[in-house]
């Protein structure tokens, strides 16, 4: 069958804290004399937030290296798993509260994801998120930090969080200014709260991709409305069965919404704690969901299309996603050694 890894894709829903890899996390917590946390002992989404504390404390607390490790390999990963374009999702508040040392730590995000990206062939943008549980006052000061380095290395804007105890009406005049500046619009909601969440990010937030919405499929009349809109779900399968969203992979609604006629991506969100990346996903997708290479042809497409990638960059990836679906099956001939043996093909 075709190789997955040699299918073009953009990773656009991965918390950057989330993504450290296993090894990476042990070797900095032993440094500092601790164990580190058991990743699958979570039981609610709180117990989740306080595993993902471990890892953000220790780069926001750590030295300036510690993030650009963290960048770096970030990129590596997706680039192994036949991304041709990654976008991170960071808050740069959450390491400076001096708005100069915010921006200047977000240029130091930008530089290494491109410098790293560009050896690797890929492509790199920032999703720069505001906290739903911080006061407003902080996602406009985010916002605005954001807009500082739109069409400069930022290229979408989030609000990350429990939807469930914060309505998107306090963020609104936040995702003004980002969505003025050029910003793709890209809360999350649908995850911890029903249809009314994503309906709030529609009309409040002006949304264009939302981060999971799949509990839109509980609303007949809002899937058709998304459909119809071309709003693009930012799916990320493992993680809503690991934080109870559904309730296994073989009630999740993916394939639903894509026969509804809802564009679809495929994302990790945070693998270091719930385990598949990018490219395990797609391999989820084409089993647990028996999607046709057709349909991940097309998640691989919506999400480059969708996606703050520069023109060519997108344009390169389409005429490579043809070529892989139109390639002959390869059940019968070897398959690559290796994860990164497609992801700089032309």
């Amino acid at each position: 069958m075709r190789s997955l890894a040699c299918l073009p894709k953009a990773h656009l829903h991965l918390h950057l804290e989330g993504a450290m890899r296993p090894a990476t996390l042990a070797e900095l917590t032993g440094e500092h004399g601790e164990q580190p946390p058991d990743s699958g002992g979570f039981k609610s989404f709180e117990d989740f937030m306080s595993m993902y504390r471990v890892a953000a404390r220790l780069v926001r607390n750590g030295p300036r290296e510690n993030l650009l490790r963290l960048v770096r390999e970030v990129v590596e990963d997706a680039a192994a798993d036949g991304a041709v374009w990654i976008e991170p999702q960071v808050n740069p508040l959450t390491y400076e509260d001096d708005p100069g040392a915010a921006l200047d730590l977000l240029d130091a995000v930008i530089d290494e994801g491109r410098h790293t990206a560009a050896r690797l062939g890929i492509g790199f943008g920032v999703l720069v998120y505001a906290r739903r549980n911080a006061d407003p006052s902080e996602a406009v000061q985010t916002a605005r930090l954001a807009a500082q380095r739109a069409g400069n290395g930022v290229v979408s804007f989030g609000l990350a969080g429990d939807e469930a105890q914060y309505a998107p009406e306090p963020f609104a005049q936040a995702f003004t200014i980002a969505r003025d500046a050029g910003l793709i619009p890209a809360p999350h909601a649908g995850e911890l709260a029903g249809p009314a969440s994503v309906r709030a990010a529609l009309d409040v937030l002006g949304a264009r991709r939302i981060a999971h919405g799949v509990r839109a499929v509980e609303d007949l009349a809002l899937v058709a409305r998304l459909a119809a809109e071309g709003v693009v779900l930012d799916v990320c399968p493992t993680s809503n069965v690991a934080l109870g969203v559904v309730e296994s992979l073989s009630v999740h609604p993916l394939p639903l919404l894509l026969q509804a006629g809802v564009r679809c991506t495929l994302n990790a969100d945070d693998p270091l704690l719930f385990g598949p990346g990018l490219l395990d996903e797609y391999e989820t997708a084409r089993t647990a969901f028996a999607l046709t290479d057709l349909q991940l042809a097309a998640i691989a497409l919506t999400s480059v299309e969708s996606s703050g990638a520069p023109r060519a960059t997108v344009e390169n990836a389409v005429t490579r996603i043809a070529r892989w679906l139109h390639t002959p099956d390869q059940a019968t001939t070897p398959r690559p050694k290796g994860r990164g043996d497609c992801r700089t093909r032309k």
